[in-house]
């Protein structure tokens, strides 16, 4: 009987294991279906997502282009008024998401798993706060200058840059802290947040610019009519309540570039960051790689020289275009462009020996999804197309008229070098962000047997007795010389790309100070061609700038 019982003991023990096998197979099939199901349902809702927040993007751009639009070509029924009121309706909700995002989101179990610690370096968020102070203090200018004209103005005026002060503040301490998130929560939220923070800042990036370049296009005397509003009523440029006006007015317009380029960097950042919603990426940390001019002199030395050259004809140019001398006048367009010739010319040979350097040294190129990278590389392609458009339009009516006299011809020598160097500038900037950084140590280490001895001997004459050792010292190693040169090609470029950013957006217009374009292409449209392409030619230098920057620390 025990025996039976036993075996019925291990009877029902057997069932019951089988039970529950059955169970834990069903518990299991039905969270694998959960999950499936789940997965399916996030997929969904990352489809709508991003949807959702495309069309949010499309329709405040479009919008926003008709109203700027209207404002430019038609100031009665809609004014500069409308168009500020639409930013401030565009920066206030945006402060909000970003307020929620770091007080709730950003605070959730989960939400930021993972970093992408390509986006967001500490360079480009430097110059984003950089940029921001100088826009902020173009806003407190703009809030001195208005509040002359309140008695008169309306009082969107003065709101508008108090709005965007306060933005510029939350922005730039949102991105400093966030742009390298991934989030995974409230995905939806998330990305129609980011997609009205670029929104909001490419519509002020659009009015910036659009302000920028009325108040820098010079008008033919033919044209007896303003053919755009002015900045405030006409009843108004008399009634200012103090005499400083004229001064903050011009103070905040040679700050516009900042507030441009800023628009521009946060635009990038909240970009990456919506691709990023989302995603999984390894957190670990790239090599490190710190900024140093130990191995580099002629490049910063040759692109100072060029900065330098460029800044005193920018003044000489400033200074004699406007006034009424002929020669005065043709005197600095020959001035300009023998400069930006010169620069535009040497700028071109670095860049193909730089480009020869790569085929030599072979290195591999980075692999995997890299958001950052790949808007690097569209930005640096769409913007270089409105300094190619300007370049073109420019030698088809140089050609067409006939290249008559010193300034035609360098004019037409300039453009055509210009388009050279864009391209084979293209090609070396986009190569060396694609390609893989070196990660070998940059120091070594030697043994020093006289310091060990002389260590040793004194231990022993004190009667304290050591181990046989080593002293290690780190001493430099001086770099590769296909590294080297690439160093210096890249911080030569990079500073003559600042000095061809400086001198555009800052007033230079030979576009106009040049009659050829206006004689062969009627007035309105050669201030469409200029006022379209420049803005992004004026970007293609910045953007360069920043890009070379990554590609010199990775050489």
């Amino acid at each position: 009987m025990s025996v039976r019982d036993d075996l019925e003991s291990a009877g029902v023990q057997i069932s019951t294991v089988h039970a529950g096998a059955h169970g834990l197979a069903g518990q299991r099939s039905a969270s694998i279906a959960l999950s499936s199901s789940g997965g399916v349902w996030q997929d969904k809702i990352s489809s709508w997502s991003w949807m959702l927040s495309g069309f949010l993007l499309i329709n405040v751009i479009i919008l926003g282009c008709a109203l700027v639009s209207g404002s430019v070509f038609n100031g009665i029924q809609v004014t500069s008024d409308h168009v500020q009121f639409f930013l401030i309706a565009l920066m206030i909700p945006t402060v909000i998401w970003m307020v929620f995002y770091k007080v709730h989101t950003f605070q959730e179990d989960e939400a930021v798993l993972y970093k992408d610690v390509h986006a967001g370096p500490v360079w480009l968020r430097g110059g984003l706060v950089l940029f921001g102070l100088c826009s902020l203090i173009m806003d407190v200018f703009k809030i001195a200058l208005f509040v002359g004209y309140a008695h008169c103005d309306s009082p969107v005026k003065i709101a508008f840059p108090v709005v965007q002060a306060i933005f510029l503040l939350v922005q730039t301490y949102f991105f400093w802290l966030h742009a390298r998130d991934c989030v995974q929560v409230q995905r939806i939220i998330t990305r129609c947040g980011l997609m009205l923070t670029l929104a909001t800042n490419l519509m002020v990036w659009m009015t910036a610019v659009t302000d920028e370049s009325l108040h820098q296009t010079v008008y033919p005397t033919a044209v007896h009519v303003h053919p755009f509003p002015p900045l405030y009523p006409i009843s108004c440029y008399s009634l200012c309540s103090y005499q400083a006006c004229s001064i903050f007015e011009k103070a905040y317009y040679y700050l516009y570039p900042f507030n441009i380029e800023y628009s521009l960097f946060a635009s990038a950042m909240a970009y990456v960051m919506w691709k990023n919603v989302g995603r999984l990426v390894d957190d670990h940390q790239p090599h490190e790689h710190r900024f140093h001019l130990r191995d580099v002199l002629l490049g910063p030395v040759g692109g100072l020289v060029l900065l330098v050259g460029g800044l005193a004809t920018f003044v000489v140019y400033e200074v004699d275009v406007v006034l009424d001398e002929q020669q005065k006048k043709e005197a600095a367009l020959t001035i300009y462009y023998i400069t930006n010739m010169v620069t535009v010319a040497v700028m071109t040979a670095a860049t193909v020996a730089g480009c020869v350097i790569y085929r030599l040294e072979r290195r591999e190129h980075a692999m995997g999804k890299n958001p950052t990278r790949s808007l690097d590389v569209g930005l640096l392609m769409g913007a270089s197309m409105g300094q190619f458009t300007v370049s073109y339009f420019t030698i088809v009516a140089v050609l067409a008229l006939g290249v008559d006299g010193t300034v035609n011809a360098l004019n037409l020598a300039l453009s055509v070098l210009t388009v050279v160097e864009l391209l084979v500038q293209n090609v070396f900037i986009i190569e060396g962000l694609r390609r893989e950084p070196h990660h070998e140590s940059r120091r070594a280490s030697i043994f020093s047997n006289l310091l060990l001895l002389q260590a040793h001997e004194e231990r022993r004459s004190s009667g304290v007795l050591t181990p046989r050792g080593s002293i290690a010292l780190p001493v430099h190693k001086p770099l590769p010389w296909k590294r080297k040169l690439l160093k210096e090609i890249s911080a030569f470029l990079l500073l003559s790309n600042i000095i061809l950013w400086i001198m555009p957006a800052f007033g230079a217009r030979p576009q106009f100070d040049n009659p050829i374009g206006t004689e062969f292409y009627q007035f309105n449209m050669w201030v469409a061609v200029v006022n379209i392409g420049l803005p992004f030619g004026i970007f293609y230098r910045m953007h360069s700038v920043a890009s070379l920057f990554e590609v010199y620390l990775k050489s």
